[in-house]
């Protein structure tokens, strides 16, 4: 029997074979793994129960709640669950929705957790549950970003950020920073400095087209998030990127008690060619790891380049690490791959797995990943778009190396969004 067993989806979601053995059906308790996977095509979010033992998926309801409950509001883009795993967010091209978690893992039928004005490119939550973050792209193109007087017209991209409440399905827009570049992706990290009391927030955006006369449009910028959601460009902001950069991920590899790690920033960008990874080290304290930092440069959280950067398939579209922030998994939607590398703790430089890099279905785009505490290992799963798929892989603890990669779902309707618990 292999490592992996599939379940076919029919269009109404109704369980079947396939080549693989799957089963149907709920439980009056909540299972310990959950899977959640968005539809575009079906415009809906299906639930799996995750067997800890090889991986499985099982369907948990057929039951499909559909993202939008009322009006259109676009194709579902990422799925986000709260800290508890008692509530889920869904963002829309033009809308969020939100979700109840069952006592089985099912979901309720959705609520519209907030109405967008623009049209949404992704989403981001911090580990708190306490702020949603989003970028728009904007109108395709505007030429007030900013005009002549300094001022945002309503085209501009911009950065919304949403005060949410873990166990709560609910989003309340706190504010909207307009923008001047076009954004491509974003990630944000909470941490403490070494020797610090306070905890900081940082967000991280990449965007690849600059909308002022400056035409860097290859850039990073970096925000500052206070406790009221408000967002603070620093001084420093923004740092040149590769060409085209497409997806960010900020990863603390500091081990739980100790500062022998720091905080990396990697940008999956796509030339013209080949993709690439490239490293950022956050300054979080004075000459921290492979950076020479002052105390100014950590007082304006400024960044580093770290090293050359590592080549990836085409289209990098999606970055994970696992839970011990060891290991850095790259999905290269132009190359139906995912790259794995392992994370060096106090310099961050990257070291590919052996494979580097294993097989997916068609257009890899989003990624999830469960811990499984049993027997040693880990599971990674990636959503396939146009191979209307979902490839699951065994994770090697101690090594991060993917092994065992079967097609666990045949999904019909184009998965993008992916979240796991």
């Amino acid at each position: 029997m292999s490592k992996k067993t599939g379940v076919v989806l029919a269009v109404l979601g109704m369980c079947a074979l396939s080549l693989f053995l799957a089963s149907c059906g709920s439980s009056s308790d909540r299972p310990t793994g959950l899977l959640y996977v968005l539809s575009q095509a079906e415009n809906n979010v299906s639930s799996y129960a995750i067997d800890l033992n090889n991986g499985d998926l099982s369907l948990i309801t057929e039951n499909m709640p559909a993202t939008c409950p009322t009006a259109p509001c676009g194709v579902p883009l990422s799925i986000s669950l709260d800290p508890t795993a008692a509530t889920a967010l869904v963002l829309n091209q033009n809308s969020i929705s939100g979700y109840t978690i069952g006592s089985d893992g099912s979901l309720s039928a959705p609520t519209t957790a907030a109405t967008l004005g623009q049209t949404a490119l992704a989403m981001t939550r911090d580990a708190a549950g306490d702020f949603l973050f989003v970028i728009s792209v904007g109108a395709p193109t505007p030429a007030d970003c900013p005009d002549g007087t300094g001022s945002f017209g309503p085209d501009c991209p911009t950065i919304s950020v949403f005060n949410t409440k873990p166990g709560s399905p609910t989003a309340t827009l706190a504010g909207s920073t307009p923008l001047s570049r076009v954004p491509t992706g974003l990630s944000v990290i909470t941490f403490t400095p070494p020797g610090g009391t306070t905890a900081e927030t940082l967000l991280f955006v990449t965007s690849n087209l600059d909308l002022t006369t400056n035409h860097n449009d290859n850039e990073l910028s970096v925000y500052v998030v206070d406790s009221a959601g408000n967002l603070t460009e620093q001084s420093n902001s923004p740092y040149t990127a590769q060409v085209n950069p497409r997806t960010v991920l900020a990863v603390n590899t500091n081990p739980v008690g100790q500062t022998t790690g720091g905080i990396f920033v990697y940008v999956g960008s796509q030339g013209a060619v080949t993709g690439s990874v490239s490293e950022f080290q956050l300054c979080t304290q004075v000459s921290s790891g492979s950076a020479s930092c002052t105390q100014p440069d950590v007082a304006n959280n400024l960044l580093i380049p770290v090293g050359t950067p590592d080549s990836v398939g085409m289209n990098p579209s999606a970055m994970l690490v696992d839970p011990s922030n060891s290991f850095l998994y790259i999905a290269c939607a132009g190359s139906n791959a995912v790259y794995g590398f392992h994370m060096t703790t106090g310099t961050g430089l990257l070291q590919g797995l052996t494979p580097a890099s294993m097989p997916t279905g068609g257009t890899p785009v989003a990624l999830a990943m469960h811990p499984n505490f049993n027997n040693g290992a880990e599971f990674l799963y990636v959503s396939n778009n146009t191979g209307s798929s979902v490839t699951g892989y065994n994770v090697a603890v101690t090594t991060g190396t993917l092994s065992g990669a079967q097609t666990a779902l045949f999904f019909p309707g184009e998965p993008s969004g992916i979240a796991g618990h």
